[in-house]
């Protein structure tokens, strides 16, 4: 099973952790207190949230083939619950099914991601005003660790992981699970890592970390108004660096 466990990308398969848990059925352990059932959740269920993610974080690049035979035995488990994870997927918007030659992860167009800009710039600065209004200490520290990240990146994958991973804890610290979820789809790393492969520049870079830091002090001293104002500046200039970028 060790060998057919990878992840695929647009170059082919590389290693990658299975599902804890899978027996390759549709039924995980079952908790053996009551109040743990509530907990419990299906296959078809689990395989999604992980598709999801490897979608979202980049893993599985737009026009990455996803073959169900190899993300069953990937992930330990039968071909029905991915064939279900990939129709929600579709739905989603992040695959496409391909009749009678299986899926891809879809392809990004620009459109697509000043879309998603504009979405984030209705709904990022909001949450940075929340954030700075709740100011949860452990989201601090992982903002201060995220743009440590984005500062000793060398590649545009690292440096991207770093950037999403400091804009999803200003949401996260917003405490809304709905603008969590949206906010997730915005950051799908078929976007994100798209904008960074064509911005990538010593200047943008210290630019962006600037501005990350600009944030995260108006956060830490609780003024939530300026919080707001300097997320929506920085989203709005990340925007146009990106149509500058794609109209040369």
């Amino acid at each position: 099973m060790d060998g057919a466990r990878r992840h695929q990308t647009a170059g082919g398969w590389r290693p990658g952790p299975s599902i804890q848990g899978f027996s390759g059925g549709y039924a995980p352990s079952v908790a053996s207190r009551p109040e743990e059932l509530l907990q419990v959740v299906s296959v078809p269920e689990r395989v999604y949230d992980v598709l999801r993610e490897r979608i979202l974080a980049g893993e599985l690049e737009g026009g990455a083939r996803l073959h169900q035979e190899n993300l069953s035995a990937q992930l330990g488990v039968s071909r029905t619950p991915v064939r279900e994870a990939l129709t929600r997927l579709a739905a989603d918007g992040l695959v496409e099914l391909l009749p009678n030659r299986g899926a891809r992860v879809a392809a990004v167009t620009l459109p697509d991601i000043q879309a998603a800009f504009e979405a984030r710039l209705g709904i990022e600065p909001f949450t940075a005003r929340l954030a700075a209004e709740r100011r949860p200490p452990d989201a601090l520290k992982t903002l201060r660790a995220a743009i440590g990240d984005q500062q000793r990146s060398r590649t545009p994958r690292t440096t991207y992981k770093a950037i999403r991973k400091y804009h999803l804890t200003i949401v996260e610290a917003a405490g809304n699970p709905h603008l969590v979820r949206f906010a997730e789809t915005l950051w799908s790393g078929r976007i994100g890592l798209h904008v960074y492969l064509r911005q990538l520049s010593p200047d943008m870079l210290a630019g962006d970390v600037s501005e990350h830091e600009q944030i995260l002090s108006a956060i830490e001293r609780r003024d939530g108004p300026e919080a707001e104002r300097l997320a929506r500046d920085h989203i709005a200039h990340s925007l146009d660096r990106l149509l500058q970028a794609t109209s040369g």
